[in-house]
């Protein structure tokens, strides 16, 4: 079948190439301008781009779809039987998903009318949902409404960030994509349940910043949630630490704990090879196993603690 692809970030870059190796005609890939990227701030191509050049395949990249003047004529141009988006990160008018004759479907990375929007994989960690999956419907020019055309699910591990539910997610929609195209003039759409629709809206990097009043099973939700972005952080002396990998105490207050002024949220309980142990609320611990210092390279929290730059007692926050 005849495509034309629309997608920007490493997440779509599994249904491009599922299209490609299948043998579906890719005529025109559609991704986000190049961008601004690094100390440089040199243009940086989107990874589907990357793909695209990768193949030979032909790329439009306008800065606004709706308002570009060349935008229909170089869709309508490509003589697209179906247009495939997956995070393209800008929303289709109406008389762009009209062209081809099975329209526009999307890879949404949810069990859709669940987490509409920009962040389901994130909205999905942070709500403690114990599975979620793919949905590929209609497009239509609302925010994710579009009728369903097929759906999977797949368990969400407790330890699992939201980087990595998101490869899963995009592996998953690849195939699911093959099996939707390959009976897309059979299938019989399903609208979605408007009533039980919940929104997901993009994460906000002050949002990653940990509340150490909450208790520890929803800090540790929010560190996978925000990993790899836009990261959860909190402060130690000043300086900003991004949380990369933690988990929620298991062992109640240790003996020999420091002194009442440690019980606060956010005081450190103690220091060990594992990390260290941070008082959360509601009397519930978490433990700080790896993290990045601002401007530095990833490491282990041990680590991180020796010659004295964290010790038990002091405060984080």
């Amino acid at each position: 079948m005849r495509t034309v692809f629309f997608g920007s970030p490493e997440a779509a870059l599994p249904s491009l190439r599922a299209l490609i190796e299948a043998g579906h005609g890719v005529g025109l890939v559609v991704t986000q301008p190049d961008r601004p990227a690094g100390r440089g701030k040199r243009p940086t191509l989107s990874p589907v781009k990357r793909l695209a050049l990768m193949h030979g395949l032909p790329v439009f990249q306008p800065d606004r779809i709706r308002r570009d003047p060349d935008a229909i004529e170089r869709l309508r141009a490509a003589r697209a039987e179906a247009f495939v988006v997956v995070a393209y990160g800008q929303i289709l008018p109406g008389e762009m998903i009209g062209l081809p004759p099975f329209g526009a479907i999307n890879v949404h990375f949810s069990l859709l009318p669940k987490y509409r929007g920009a962040a389901p994989v994130q909205a999905a960690i942070l709500a403690g949902e114990t599975a979620t999956g793919v949905t590929i419907f209609r497009l239509n020019e609302k925010m994710d409404e579009g009728d369903i055309l097929s759906a999977r699910e797949t368990e969400i591990p407790p330890t699992e960030t939201a980087g990595e539910l998101e490869s899963r997610l995009a592996s998953l929609g690849a195939g699911l994509l093959l099996e939707t195209m390959a009976s897309i003039g059979t299938l019989v759409a399903r609208p979605q349940d408007h009533a039980r629709a919940t929104s997901a809206p993009k994460l906000r990097k002050e949002e990653g910043r940990i509340d150490w009043t909450l208790y520890a099973a929803d800090i540790d939700r929010r560190v996978r949630a925000f990993t790899p972005r836009p990261s959860a952080f909190t402060f130690h002396m000043g300086q900003r630490l991004i949380v990369l990998k933690g988990a929620p105490s298991s062992e109640g207050l240790p003996t020999g704990a420091p002194g009442p002024a440690s019980a606060l949220p956010g005081a450190i309980r103690r220091v060990t090879k594992r990390g260290f142990e941070v008082q959360a609320g509601a009397g519930s611990l978490y433990w700080i196993e790896a993290l990045r210092p601002e401007s530095r390279d990833p490491l282990d929290a041990y680590t991180y603690s020796l010659n004295g730059r964290v010790t038990a007692g002091e405060k984080l926050g």
